[in-house]
């Protein structure tokens, strides 16, 4: 299984960016799909989920400004986000994993593939 995120960049304070996650080895659709970020010196933070039901879960701060949503012919994942702020500044990670329930969606150790991460700076 391999995970590709790209999409990453330097934009404005109030821009937008779409991240892509391209999926290969993935044997069924019926996994859930994560993006994580990790600023320097901070932990690696939650910040959306789609499960294989279409269903969508967001950390509180991204609410109304980001969308994850899936393309399951492409074996993409997207991460639209808009009304980029500074604190989004991080590197975006995204994941996967067919064993997830919804209770720890938000925790990356239940995630067992990674892509390699793309770096999201937000000038203010």
């Amino acid at each position: 299984v391999q995970l590709q995120a790209s999409g990453g960049g330097l934009v404005q304070a109030g821009g937008s960016l779409r991240l892509s996650c391209a999926t290969s080895g993935l044997t069924s659709n019926r996994y859930t799909m994560a993006w994580f970020r990790q600023a320097p010196g901070k932990e690696r933070e939650f910040v959306a989920a789609i499960r294989w039901t279409s269903s969508t879960h967001y950390v509180d701060s991204v609410k109304g400004r980001f969308t994850i949503s899936r393309d399951n012919a492409k074996n993409t994942v997207y991460l639209q986000m808009n009304n980029l702020k500074p604190e989004d500044t991080a590197v975006y990670h995204c994941a996967g994993d067919s064993g997830v329930i919804l209770s720890s969606i938000k925790l990356p150790d239940q995630y067992d593939y990674w892509g390699q991460g793309t770096q999201v700076t937000v000038s203010s």
